[in-house]
């Protein structure tokens, strides 16, 4: 049971940029036509017999606005990413040339760019639902403390406003990074 308001706003708070954060990572892999080393952040690499992600066990660098070049901090585990790469959905073809490997970034179809925006759209729904969940609770806290210390009803409404706004401000950051994605995504 939160003891304080202050402490139920501000673990409210927090979880909602947890859920902000969240968001962002899901947008980081969505590929957009341009190279972007965050598309390799779900690729796990055994490594060893450890699932690794590919951006700690190899330098993953952009060239040429189109290519992504991995270079592994350890050579022997080249052909370990390169399967990995090939096993993942990203479904792009990894050329290895024996010291690094690059990837080819093919321009989107115009109707892959429609199922990726609808995709981010997806993604930024999933994620406004999180900080409802958040209000959601925190209202229902809200409820059994005002409960417990009998508060006037102006002064609860008062609290409920103030988490109504939080939601409200946290929901407005992911329509702003679903528009810039989407943005991002629809460019030609």
């Amino acid at each position: 049971m939160v003891a304080t308001v202050d402490e139920l706003f501000s673990q409210a708070e927090s979880k909602m940029k947890k859920a902000i954060g969240a968001v962002q990572n899901e947008l980081g892999t969505v590929r957009t036509g341009r190279a972007n080393p965050l598309i390799l952040d779900r690729v796990l690499v055994d490594y060893y017999g450890t699932p690794t992600p590919i951006r700690q066990m190899a330098n993953v660098s952009v060239q040429g606005g189109q290519t992504l070049v991995i270079q592994p901090y350890d050579k022997s585990g080249l052909a370990e990413i390169e399967k990995a790469i090939a096993k993942s959905e990203l479904g792009l073809p990894a050329n290895n040339d024996g010291a690094v490997i690059r990837i080819n970034i093919p321009p989107l179809t115009e109707d892959r760019r429609k199922d990726l925006a609808k995709s981010v759209r997806k993604m930024g729904e999933d994620g406004k639902i999180a900080v409802r969940n958040v209000r959601r609770d925190a209202s229902n806290d809200l409820d059994r403390l005002n409960k417990e210390l009998n508060l006037p009803e102006d002064e609860f409404k008062t609290r409920q406003d103030r988490l109504q706004k939080l939601t409200d401000r946290y929901n407005a950051q992911i329509d702003t990074l679903i528009a810039e994605k989407e943005k991002e995504v629809l460019e030609i």
